[in-house]
């Protein structure tokens, strides 16, 4: 099954912590993806900007209203996932477990719902149209 592991940090306390303190939590990045990747496990991941770039849009009757910045106002803001292949949340947790945001933010881990083959569905409308 995969699993998101969604990373929350205070970008305050990011911004506080010198190059040389950035460095080393990169390096923790770098290797627990590599482990990830050893053991088959990795399937993806990504860090995100700054919630000073974002915007949220929501519909209302219709019209777009889009804001500055995430829904949520909250200290610790979503900062990067990574997607994993696990046999179970017990070994989601345990990736988990060795990403830096665990010890100085939050992982959440979920879960990935799966579409049962919507996605081969709709690869083969795709094919099928050309």
């Amino acid at each position: 099954m995969k699993y998101a592991l969604l990373l929350y940090a205070d970008e305050a306390a990011w911004d506080d912590l010198d190059p040389e303190a950035q460095g080393a939590v990169m390096a923790e990045h770098e290797a627990a993806t590599e482990a990830m990747q050893a053991a088959g496990a990795y399937v993806g991941g990504e860090a995100l900007s700054l919630t000073n770039t974002a915007r949220t849009l929501r519909l209302r009757d219709g019209k777009p209203l889009v804001t500055d910045g995430p829904f949520v106002e909250a200290k610790e803001a979503l900062g990067g996932f990574y997607l994993v292949e696990c046999a179970s949340i017990d070994e989601a947790l345990e990736w988990a477990a060795r990403i830096p945001e665990a010890r100085i933010g939050g992982v959440e881990v979920r879960p990935l719902l799966d579409f049962g083959g919507l996605e081969d569905e709709a690869a083969a409308e795709v094919t099928a149209d050309r």
